[in-house]
């Protein structure tokens, strides 16, 4: 089993570039929390929307779906699960609840880790939820023939209750150190974790977990009002890039942290400048339902689709953004864009 030291692998990481980053997500953080002081009840929407978005996205990555009413029904507990990807969305709703509700009260221990891991699968018919794994496993990609290559092969099944002891170890021991920012801990916690692989299922769930459980134990809430995980599915293909290009050599000691850390300290960025943009528009500024979707088009560069508007307004139906959409090209605001599913729309600067 590797050694893990943060703090040496912490100054290999002090380049101008992530300083930057880190800078620019300390001074959002403060603005987020002004907002939130001031507009508390009103950004209880944004809650349920990042709610519903990290639930469907953390498990549509994985491949485990529902239909949008159904997620939406289970999210907000008004239907029993039915079928086994319902029962497992069901299951990441609730220690998705836990973290937003208790993150005080969970420390970072494999004890506590179990416990989020059988709650994932309470509703399971599953026995291996709360356990760590029993066999070795791999993390492998499906080639374009069908066929399947090893990307990575994790600890194996008998060093893996030692290796998260020692996760969790350094990590707290890390944290202890006023010079470490915990925002470069988080992200080299979570590869560590992923390389692990302690589990014989939901690995890639519980990483995206534990990675707003220790967001907001060091006082960074945004992924409660902007869904993290959506922003993850959203660059799936970078974010499997990024993990297979920090794992490499790290049996050994040898692996570089650093493009996971910029690309998950990018995600952060992205979520804080989302939510000072749904801010805006839900609160500052006080606009309608079809307001809203006119300002979405009217700030995206280029072309959107009428999905990706509802993406970022799931909280508008589709029959009220259909209607928007009708009324701005009927006023020439917007332009429409090739026909059927490839339909999207631009703003129509020249009217301007």
């Amino acid at each position: 089993m590797r050694t893990l030291n943060y703090k040496n692998e912490y100054q290999k990481l002090l380049s101008p570039e992530i300083v930057s980053f880190l800078a620019r997500i300390h001074e959002q953080k403060g603005q987020q929390n002004l907002y939130i002081e001031a507009h508390k009840d009103a950004l209880s929407e944004l809650l349920e929307i990042a709610k519903i978005q990290s639930t469907e996205s953390s498990n549509r990555i994985e491949g485990i779906i529902t239909t949008d009413d159904r997620l939406k029904k289970i999210v907000m507990n008004k239907t029993t699960p039915k079928g086994r990807s319902e029962r497992e969305i069901a299951g990441y709703r609730d220690v998705l609840n836990t973290i937003h509700d208790s993150y005080d009260f969970i420390p970072i221990r494999p004890s506590m880790i179990l416990q989020l891991h059988r709650d994932l699968y309470k509703f399971s018919n599953s026995t291996i939820g709360g356990s760590f794994k029993n066999s070795d496993n791999i993390i492998a990609e499906e080639l374009p023939d069908g066929t399947k290559s090893v990307r990575f092969q994790p600890v194996p099944a008998w060093e893996t209750s030692e290796a998260m002891d020692l996760l969790c170890n350094s990590f707290q021991e890390a944290l202890t150190d006023p010079e470490l920012d915990p925002l470069l801990l988080i992200p080299m916690f979570i590869l560590d974790f992923l390389c692990i692989h302690p589990f014989n299922d939901g690995n890639g769930r519980m990483s995206r977990l534990l990675t707003l459980l220790l967001l907001y134990r060091a006082g960074y809430f945004v992924g409660k009002y902007i869904s993290i995980e959506r922003l993850i599915a959203d660059s799936k293909t970078t974010y499997y890039e990024v993990l297979q290009d920090s794992s490499t050599g790290w049996h050994d000691g040898m692996n570089d942290y650093l493009p996971f850390v910029r690309y998950m300290l990018g995600i952060v960025i992205a979520a804080y400048r989302e939510f000072a943009s749904r801010v805006d528009v839900l609160i500052t500024r006080g606009l309608s339902k079809p307001e809203r979707v006119r300002e979405i088009i009217r700030s995206t560069t280029g072309k959107i689709t009428k999905t990706q508007i509802m993406k970022q307004c799931p909280d508008i139906s589709q029959k009220t953004v259909e209607r928007a959409l009708r009324e701005l090209m009927d006023n020439s605001e917007i332009i429409k864009i090739g026909g059927g599913r490839y339909t999207s729309y631009t703003w129509n600067w020249e009217k301007e």
